[in-house]
């Protein structure tokens, strides 16, 4: 069951800009509508409502998280055998196959080519026949200061 949009909604079109299927239409200011037959259940819209007017498939109230919170994919190479069902899984294509810098080994392993666009909604985990990927927080990268 899809996710849906309750009249809550503000209309802000944050969970359109972050839809990977163009599953949500609204006009500015006014309460948008997720179309079931094309939500893939990713859950990134209710991750994004800053006014929590998404609802699960059960009918739960989605909370917001910040961008930077997300969990995004973590690999373990020891157990990947690099059949690419979780590059083929994302709906966004942040995932890439990349030969490891210090392996000797020839085959290429999957990883996250692009950070920003992941939406945490950890496909890539679900489908991956050998458990090779978890879905984590990323530790958060102190900046120190001329000072520290």
């Amino acid at each position: 069951m899809s996710f849906t949009i309750t009249d809550e909604c503000n209309g802000c079109g944050a969970c359109v800009k972050f839809c990977p299927v163009d599953a949500i239409r609204g006009e500015k200011q006014e309460v948008h509508v997720i179309h079931d037959m094309l939500c893939i259940e990713c859950g990134a819209c209710g991750r994004i409502c800053p006014v929590e007017a998404v609802r699960d498939g059960e009918g739960n109230r989605c909370v917001p998280v910040r961008k930077s919170m997300w969990e995004k994919p973590v690999f373990n190479h020891k157990n990947c055998i690099s059949c690419t069902i979780c590059i083929d899984a994302c709906p966004v294509g942040c995932l890439a196959l990349a030969r490891l810098p210090t392996a000797k080994d020839p085959h290429g392993y999957p990883g996250l080519k692009d950070e920003k666009a992941c939406i945490g909604c950890g496909f890539c985990a679900s489908e991956c026949p050998t458990d090779a990927i978890t879905m984590a927080v990323p530790e958060i990268k102190v900046k120190r200061g001329a000072h520290g």
